[in-house]
Protein backbone atom coordinates (compact mmCIF):
# COMPACT_ATOMS: atom_id res chain seq x y z
CA UNK A 1 0.00 0.00 0.00
CA UNK A 2 1.22 3.48 -0.38
CA UNK A 3 2.54 4.80 3.35
CA UNK A 4 -0.42 7.25 3.54
CA UNK A 5 -3.36 5.72 2.01
CA UNK A 6 -7.12 5.85 3.14
CA UNK A 7 -9.59 3.63 3.20
CA UNK A 8 -13.03 4.73 3.44
CA UNK A 9 -16.28 3.90 3.45
CA UNK A 10 -18.47 5.84 0.71
CA UNK A 11 -22.36 5.21 -0.49
CA UNK A 12 -21.76 3.24 -4.19
CA UNK A 13 -24.18 4.65 -6.66
CA UNK A 14 -27.27 3.24 -7.93
CA UNK A 15 -27.55 0.77 -10.55
CA UNK A 16 -29.59 3.02 -12.10
CA UNK A 17 -27.46 6.05 -12.04
CA UNK A 18 -24.71 3.74 -13.11
CA UNK A 19 -26.63 2.29 -16.42
CA UNK A 20 -26.34 6.07 -18.16
CA UNK A 21 -22.79 6.75 -17.67
CA UNK A 22 -20.63 3.92 -19.77
CA UNK A 23 -17.09 4.04 -18.40
CA UNK A 24 -13.83 3.12 -19.91
CA UNK A 25 -13.43 -0.74 -19.93
CA UNK A 26 -9.71 -1.21 -21.35
CA UNK A 27 -6.96 1.09 -19.99
CA UNK A 28 -6.70 2.47 -23.61
CA UNK A 29 -10.22 4.08 -23.14
CA UNK A 30 -9.31 5.91 -19.59
CA UNK A 31 -6.17 6.97 -21.49
CA UNK A 32 -7.88 8.68 -24.25
CA UNK A 33 -10.97 9.87 -21.19
CA UNK A 34 -8.13 11.39 -19.28
CA UNK A 35 -6.64 12.93 -22.00
CA UNK A 36 -9.87 14.51 -23.24
CA UNK A 37 -10.55 15.58 -20.07
CA UNK A 38 -7.36 17.46 -19.08
CA UNK A 39 -6.68 19.34 -22.75
CA UNK A 40 -10.60 20.20 -22.76
CA UNK A 41 -9.53 21.94 -19.31
CA UNK A 42 -6.58 23.70 -20.81
CA UNK A 43 -8.38 24.97 -23.87
CA UNK A 44 -11.24 26.64 -21.00
CA UNK A 45 -8.71 28.01 -19.05
CA UNK A 46 -5.87 29.21 -22.03
CA UNK A 47 -3.50 27.46 -20.66
CA UNK A 48 -0.95 25.34 -21.94
CA UNK A 49 -0.82 21.55 -20.88
CA UNK A 50 2.62 20.21 -18.79
CA UNK A 51 3.19 17.34 -21.37
CA UNK A 52 4.78 15.76 -18.55
CA UNK A 53 2.51 16.08 -16.23
CA UNK A 54 -0.65 14.68 -18.75
CA UNK A 55 1.95 11.82 -19.34
CA UNK A 56 1.98 11.07 -15.63
CA UNK A 57 -1.89 11.17 -15.75
CA UNK A 58 -2.20 8.66 -18.48
CA UNK A 59 0.45 6.13 -16.62
CA UNK A 60 -2.09 6.63 -13.47
CA UNK A 61 -5.23 5.91 -15.62
CA UNK A 62 -3.58 2.81 -17.23
CA UNK A 63 -2.07 1.20 -13.95
CA UNK A 64 -5.32 1.46 -11.97
CA UNK A 65 -7.74 0.31 -14.40
CA UNK A 66 -4.80 -2.90 -15.44
CA UNK A 67 -4.86 -3.51 -12.29
CA UNK A 68 -8.52 -3.81 -12.09
CA UNK A 69 -8.82 -6.43 -14.24
CA UNK A 70 -5.56 -8.50 -13.80
CA UNK A 71 -6.05 -8.26 -9.64
CA UNK A 72 -10.14 -6.90 -8.99
CA UNK A 73 -12.47 -9.02 -11.23
CA UNK A 74 -13.01 -6.23 -13.88
CA UNK A 75 -13.75 -2.35 -13.95
CA UNK A 76 -17.09 -1.96 -12.20
CA UNK A 77 -17.07 2.20 -12.66
CA UNK A 78 -14.25 4.82 -13.89
CA UNK A 79 -14.39 8.53 -13.62
CA UNK A 80 -12.17 11.39 -14.44
CA UNK A 81 -12.10 14.96 -13.71
CA UNK A 82 -9.72 17.72 -13.22
CA UNK A 83 -9.68 19.69 -9.73
CA UNK A 84 -7.98 22.53 -9.48
CA UNK A 85 -3.89 21.91 -10.40
CA UNK A 86 -4.64 17.90 -10.95
CA UNK A 87 -6.50 15.33 -12.26
CA UNK A 88 -8.27 13.12 -10.54
CA UNK A 89 -9.09 9.23 -11.85
CA UNK A 90 -10.99 6.64 -9.43
CA UNK A 91 -11.49 2.85 -10.46
CA UNK A 92 -14.07 0.83 -9.07
CA UNK A 93 -13.28 -2.98 -9.28
CA UNK A 94 -15.12 -6.42 -7.62
CA UNK A 95 -12.17 -7.17 -5.32
CA UNK A 96 -12.36 -6.20 -1.55
CA UNK A 97 -8.50 -6.89 -1.41
CA UNK A 98 -6.48 -3.85 -0.92
CA UNK A 99 -3.20 -3.13 -3.29
CA UNK A 100 0.02 -4.64 -2.02
CA UNK A 101 3.59 -3.96 -3.41
CA UNK A 102 5.12 -7.52 -4.74
CA UNK A 103 8.41 -8.49 -4.25
CA UNK A 104 10.75 -8.08 -6.78
CA UNK A 105 11.41 -11.79 -6.49
CA UNK A 106 9.95 -14.98 -6.52
CA UNK A 107 10.34 -17.64 -3.76
CA UNK A 108 12.99 -19.16 -5.88
CA UNK A 109 15.21 -15.94 -6.18
CA UNK A 110 13.85 -15.18 -9.59
CA UNK A 111 13.13 -11.75 -10.81
CA UNK A 112 9.11 -11.13 -11.08
CA UNK A 113 7.71 -9.82 -14.46
CA UNK A 114 5.38 -7.03 -13.64
CA UNK A 115 3.98 -5.84 -9.96
CA UNK A 116 5.02 -2.32 -10.84
CA UNK A 117 1.66 -0.40 -11.11
CA UNK A 118 0.92 -0.07 -7.88
CA UNK A 119 4.34 1.76 -7.16
CA UNK A 120 4.23 3.82 -9.73
CA UNK A 121 0.73 5.06 -8.88
CA UNK A 122 2.12 6.02 -5.19
CA UNK A 123 4.74 7.42 -6.66
CA UNK A 124 3.28 9.95 -9.32
CA UNK A 125 -0.34 10.75 -7.06
CA UNK A 126 -0.27 13.23 -4.47
CA UNK A 127 -3.42 12.01 -2.92
CA UNK A 128 -4.79 7.74 -2.89
CA UNK A 129 -7.29 7.01 -1.37
CA UNK A 130 -9.05 2.99 -0.94
CA UNK A 131 -12.35 3.22 -0.62
CA UNK A 132 -14.94 0.19 0.50
CA UNK A 133 -17.84 -0.26 -1.63
CA UNK A 134 -21.13 -1.19 0.36
CA UNK A 135 -22.18 -3.52 -2.50
CA UNK A 136 -17.99 -5.03 -2.26
CA UNK A 137 -15.45 -4.29 -3.85
CA UNK A 138 -13.16 -0.65 -3.98
CA UNK A 139 -12.82 2.26 -5.68
CA UNK A 140 -9.46 3.96 -5.72
CA UNK A 141 -9.10 7.39 -6.55
CA UNK A 142 -5.73 9.11 -7.59
CA UNK A 143 -4.92 12.94 -7.86
CA UNK A 144 -2.02 13.82 -10.01
CA UNK A 145 -0.49 17.03 -10.49
CA UNK A 146 -0.51 18.71 -13.30
CA UNK A 147 1.63 21.56 -13.23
Amino acid sequence: MCEQHRTEFVLEPSAAERRGRAGPCKPAEARRAVERAVVERCRATDCPCDADALSDALLVASELTTNAILHGGGITDFHVDVVGPGVRVSVSDRSDRLPVVAPPTDRQGRRRVGGHGWPIVCRLARDVRVTDLPSGGKCITAVVPLS
